[in-house]
This record gives C-alpha cells, sequence and structure tokens, in this order.
C-alpha cells in the first residue's frame, strides 16, 4: 500500500468540512439578513436551523455513509485517497468511520498532536488510526 501524504489528508478534510458546511453558512445568512432589531425573525430561524440540518445530513453522509461504505469522502476522492483497514485493505464501513471520528477525540485531547503522527508515522497514521487499525492510502 502507499500512504497519502498528511497534506492530502488535510486537503481532503478541509473539503469535506467546506461542502458540508455551506447549507449552515447560507441559513446563517439568510438569519442574519432578516433580522430585525437585533432579533431574528421566524423566516430566519427557519433557515438557520434548515441550513443547519441540512449540513448536518452532509456530513453523516459523506464522512459515514460513503466514506465508510467506499472508503472515500468527497474530499478524499477530490484527492485520489481512502480510508481502508490496515489490515483488509477495505472501507471500514458506516459504523467503524463514526467511531474513528469519535476517536479524533483523542489526537484533539493529547494538544493536537495526534493530528500530526501522520507527518513523522511510517504508516502515515493518527492516534484514532492506530486505535481504530486504518490507514489513508493513495486510491
Amino acid at each position: 500500500m502507499s500512504y497519502a501524504s498528511w497534506f492530502a489528508r488535510v486537503g481532503g478534510y478541509l473539503i469535506d468540512n467546506i461542502l458540508a458546511s455551506i447549507p449552515g453558512g447560507i441559513g446563517a445568512v439568510v438569519a442574519v439578513a432578516t433580522a430585525k432589531d437585533g432579533k431574528m425573525s421566524g423566516t430566519g430561524v427557519a433557515a438557520y436551523a434548515i441550513g443547519g440540518l441540512i449540513s448536518l445530513a452532509l456530513l453523516i453522509y459523506n464522512r459515514w455513509v460513503k466514506g465508510g461504505s467506499t472508503g472515500q469522502t468527497w474530499g478524499r476522492s477530490a484527492l485520489g485517497i481512502k480510508l481502508v483497514g490496515d489490515t483488509t485493505g477495505q472501507p471500514i464501513g458506516a459504523g467503524m468511520a463514526f467511531v474513528r471520528d469519535l476517536a479524533h477525540i483523542v489526537d484533539t485531547l493529547i494538544c493536537y498532536i495526534g493530528w500530526l503522527f501522520p507527518l513523522w508515522d511510517k504508516k502515515g497514521q493518527t492516534v484514532a488510526d492506530k486505535i481504530m487499525k486504518t490507514v489513508v492510502v493513495k486510491a
């Protein structure tokens, strides 16, 4: 297996999060634009809530359903990388993709050092990848 670079991993993560946040951002803009005297209107509250829910749905679909079943999210696909099990070389499934994202909490709790592990790790793994026994490889 040829492991993905840290920069490709970061780029894929940024693409995923930017795309998923667009509906929420649009909802927030509508909420601010329709506010009067510093108070959100009913339309603004609805736009903000609906935009947020759509963003959440996109995140769930892209990161866990699509990413878990194919190994590629929109961002990973754009950068030619995929997430697979270290021993199987196969996508890890939606449930395990969700658990892996939860495991990234460990990467953050250790002063964000876990996110930097791929810079020096021979398999390019974060701490979460080590916990979950996953790797990100070139597709």
